[in-house]
């Protein structure tokens, strides 16, 4: 499984492109941690309660997106990317969206192989089983 931002995976080709995918959530902080993030807004410094709930925001919906991908027979996502917006006062809108596509690696003995598609070139097949996004933190 791959997510990269850029356009091409460097060692790999891609056979298929197989369009958009994207995952999306609305989400508005809870009462506490606003409470809590308004006190610690006064001495200035990082707001923990809000870092937690971007970061958790952003492995849901890339976890919504790799899911799309998979259902779509895909093996990596390009041009990933993410967006927010605001919808009232209240609630942020965060969406991931990039390309699915198919991609195999390179070999050694073609042109653009790299050293890691080319040990993976190398291994025994693995099953397709769909693995999940990493989650950051």
């Amino acid at each position: 499984m791959l997510i990269v931002t850029t356009l091409d995976v460097p060692g790999y080709k891609i056979d298929a492109v197989l369009g958009e995918v994207m995952g999306m959530t609305v989400r508005a902080a809870n009462i506490g941690a606003n409470f809590t993030a308004a006190f610690k807004a006064i001495g200035g410094g990082e707001i923990s309660e809000y870092t937690n709930l971007v970061y958790d925001s952003r492995n849901q919906v890339m976890q919504r997106m790799w899911e799309q991908c998979v259902q779509r027979g895909g093996n990596a996502i390009v041009g990933m990317r993410f967006d927010t917006g605001d919808i009232g006062q209240a609630f942020t809108e965060i969406c991931a969206y990039g390309t699915a596509v198919v991609i195999h690696p390179i070999a050694t003995a073609e042109e653009g192989g790299t050293p890691q598609s080319i040990a993976q070139a190398a291994a025994p097949a693995q099953p397709s089983t769909p693995e999940a996004p990493p989650t950051y933190r």
